[in-house]
């Protein structure tokens, strides 16, 4: 049984910092692309951030870009997303996606599996 379980949301001031992280099982992490997304009140789910299964492939949404670092951590099974200079437009449910294949995906079609999600919500 595939399980994506996505940690570390929360309520933080805009300019504030946090980590998510999400623990996969079920799958062969190490063949396994990673990618975040989010999807706030109203709006479509939407890209975030992608590493390829080796880490040497990264993709950003440029709304992140300088400001969130996609990591991971094939020993543990953990991918994270570390999100710093937060601003209320980050404010959504990010989910943690993963497919086999050693490329950094940006689309969430191209995803097979998927966490339940984490609430990030920035204050102004």
């Amino acid at each position: 049984q595939v399980q994506l379980v996505e940690s570390g949301g929360g309520l933080v001031q805009a300019g504030g910092s946090l980590t998510l992280s999400c623990a996969a099982s079920g799958i062969p992490f190490t063949l396994n692309a990673m990618g975040w997304f989010r999807q706030a009140p109203g709006k479509e789910r939407e890209f975030v951030a992608a590493i390829s299964w080796s880490g040497a492939i990264l993709y950003y949404a440029d709304s992140v870009k300088g400001r969130f670092t996609i990591s991971r951590d094939n020993a543990k099974n953990t991918v994270d997303l570390q999100m710093n200079s937060l601003k209320p437009e980050d404010t959504a449910v990010y989910y943690c996606a993963a497919r086999r294949g050693n490329y950094a995906y940006t689309r969430d079609y191209e995803y097979e599996y998927w966490g339940q999600g984490t609430q990030v919500t920035v204050s102004s």
